[in-house]
């Protein structure tokens, strides 16, 4: 893949009310997880990442790391961007789509920023000060509801991920408050990422934002 251009934030804010305007119609097959964590070794076309409970392999060319860029470090707070593919799971790695650099304020971009996947993921996770370590988002399409679990199926696109909301303040999936998640309905869950998520597909929610209900 080719890995290329440097973006410098010149805030947390780098991203555009606008931006989050896009329609989520739009949006690739493939979802994309973000998570932050702490980096704890670097190696040639990949880093180790400590999310808090674990550690997962980054997957970036060293072209996105070339000789004018920023040189990753032992103990850099990061947040990485990536899509969910059918080795996520099994190989407990992420290819890296960005890498956002807290103490530079600076995103590493694996495409041109005019890219449309790059666009589109852009959108969907903004980073946000400080760094929280383990601190996850994922994205997908609601196939499948227990509401006595207090759990729903989430598509990802190429994985059925199960997000658990009985620890949510307000919980989506009772008959109490205006969010009211349906079967078909296209969400991010964002929460803490722990083995629970490697070892058996379970994610745990502390919010869930609705991108697009069902019609």
């Amino acid at each position: 893949m080719n890995r290329k251009d440097l973006i410098t934030a010149c805030s947390a804010v780098v991203l555009s009310t606008s931006a989050w305007a896009q329609d989520p119609q739009q949006m690739p097959d493939d979802s994309w997880i973000s998570i932050s964590g702490t980096v704890e070794s670097v190696s040639p076309n990949a880093f180790t990442l400590d999310y808090g409970d674990a550690t997962v392999i980054v997957e970036m060319d060293d072209a996105a790391r070339d000789a004018d860029a920023y040189k990753l470090v032992k103990g850099d707070r990061v947040t990485v961007d990536g899509v969910i593919d059918d080795e996520f799971f099994e190989a407990t790695s992420i290819e890296a789509s960005s890498v956002f650099v807290e103490n530079i304020g600076t995103y590493f971009f694996a495409n041109p920023v005019d890219d449309e996947t790059t666009r589109v993921q852009r959108t969907f996770a903004p980073v946000t000060y400080p760094i929280i370590e383990g601190a996850t988002s994922i994205q997908g399409t609601i196939t499948g509801i227990d509401r006595e679990d207090e759990t729903f199926q989430l598509s990802t696109g190429t994985r059925l991920v199960t997000v658990a909301v009985g620890e949510m303040t307000n919980n989506p999936l009772d008959d109490e408050g205006y969010q009211q998640l349906q079967t078909g309905d296209e969400v991010v869950a964002t929460g803490t990422l722990d083995d629970r998520f490697f070892e058996g597909r379970v994610f745990i929610a502390d919010y869930v934002t609705t991108m697009a209900n069902r019609q």
